[in-house]
């Protein structure tokens, strides 16, 4: 059995760029190729009879947020450039004596709204936040070695001062979706080139403040009914569809849509920032919800058609003593238990510090008992308290309780986990830190 996880790519590897990006100006800051890889491969802990291989590093990939894999077992990246250099935190503005904007922020219903507000608070200086880009990259194993050797910039240019950070992907045929706060993105690449020459935003409104950094639009996945669904943190959205708006301005929401964007609606909502979602062989829902940093945990949750999971942008900035309102006092973020709130869908229970990405096991690759079984990437800040989880459901009356639940591979800076076409398991290391270091393994 295998894990391709993350290390450094070795200096031996040639980078491969196919095309011109739409603003082919720009040069991203990344890192040159290093044998760093040799200690995060040390440090790294496994299952019992697994190894743990290379597959691609910096220069191919830099600061990867998320990736999907085709049916090529080619891999495409959402790189970041605009964390903390275009794309801000409403924590860094908080001094009620001098730049203050939380109260403004909130206030923001429209996309509109808080660009209209950043001009306002910025001036000039607005300019400055639409220097650095966001991309997708496609990396390719060309010669058969298990190792990538070519990346092409599929797609660029998602640098307006609207643009978020792009945090979500999917990959079937041709196709890519991109999740890029406002739009969700179709991009095709008919030819083969490796570029995307034909792009089209199928759907625009997400985002309708700044709140906090990561909680974006994410979590692209196909549903057994044929629909992609997709998730939003509590930044919120504003989205017009051809039967009116979709209006969740003050929470997350898991949405779904035909693959050409129509039929756009909101499936579940009352969520704080769900990364990904993951499907299990029955057609349920699952995803991992951040916590709120007020002694709650974070949360596993069963996304019901419908339902809302109680949590609303407001409790973030709750004045009593950081008390989160009723998010705390009426525990809305623990398991069914007496007294529950009738009204939301309580999650199954509560694992993980800083859940991100998520796959279900497609069942092939590895031993029997991961049959059933979940993988949650845990992004902690650092290597050393950070990896994947596994664990698996089981029925319990009208939901779920977890079961199996543990550390499958530890110490590794992960932000996205999937499965190749040979069954392998396939990570995303951010390698270290919240900022920008401009390396990448997976």
């Amino acid at each position: 059995m295998r894990i391709l996880s993350c290390c450094l790519m070795l200096a031996i590897v040639t980078v491969a760029f196919a095309g011109d990006p739409p603003t082919a100006g720009y040069q991203a800051k990344v890192a040159p190729a290093s044998k760093d890889y040799q200690k995060a491969m040390a440090a790294a802990r496994l299952p019992a009879g697994m190894k743990i291989d290379l597959w691609a590093a910096e220069p191919l990939l830099a600061n990867p947020v998320a990736f999907a894999i085709d049916h090529q077992n080619r891999i495409y990246v959402a790189e970041t450039f605009r964390l903390h250099a275009g794309v801000t935190d409403i924590r860094g503005y908080l001094n009620p004596k001098g730049n203050y904007w939380l109260d403004e922020d909130l206030a923001c219903r429209t996309v509109e709204d808080r660009i209209a507000m950043t001009r306002r608070k910025l001036g000039d200086q607005a300019k400055g936040w639409e220097q650095h880009h966001d991309r997708v990259r496609r990396l390719e194993d060309t010669t058969g070695d298990g190792r990538a050797n070519k990346a092409t910039v599929f797609a660029d240019g998602f640098s307006r001062l609207q643009d978020g950070i792009g945090s979500g992907l999917l990959a079937r045929g041709d196709t890519v979706w991109y999740a890029c706060i406002p739009d969700l993105w179709q991009l095709r690449d008919p030819k083969n080139t490796g570029v995307a020459s034909d792009r089209k935003i199928l759907s625009t409104g997400y985002g309708v403040r700044y709140g906090f950094i990561g909680h974006d639009l994410h979590g692209l996945i196909m549903g057994p009914d044929g629909k992609i669904y997709f998730s939003i943190g509590d930044r919120g959205l504003n989205v017009p569809t051809p039967k009116g708006r979709l209006v969740y301005p003050d929470t997350g929401a898991v949405l779904r849509c035909n693959p050409d964007g129509s039929d756009l609606e909101v499936f579940a909502s009352g969520l704080r920032n769900p990364q990904e979602l993951a499907f299990d062989d029955h057609g349920n829902l699952f995803t991992g919800d951040n916590n709120c940093d007020s002694g709650d945990r974070a949360r596993w949750v069963y996304i019901m058609e419908g339902g809302d999971c109680g949590w609303r942008i407001g409790y973030q900035f709750d004045g009593s003593q950081g008390s989160r309102g009723p998010w705390n006092a009426e525990k809305l973020w623990h398991p069914p238990h007496a007294g529950q709130p009738a009204w939301i869908v309580p999650p199954i229970t509560n694992v993980a510090d800083g859940p991100s990405g998520l796959a279900y096991y497609p069942g092939i690759g590895l031993p029997d008992r991961y049959k059933g079984h979940f993988f949650l990437a845990d992004f902690r800040g650092g290597p050393a308290n950070s990896g994947i989880r596994s664990f698996a459901n089981k029925a319990k009356g009208a939901g779920f309780e977890m079961i199996d639940s543990h550390q499958f591979i530890w110490s590794v800076l992960a932000t996205d986990v999937d499965f190749a076409t040979d069954g392998a398991v396939m990570i995303s290391d951010w390698v270290a830190g919240w900022g920008l270091t401009g390396k990448g393994r997976i």
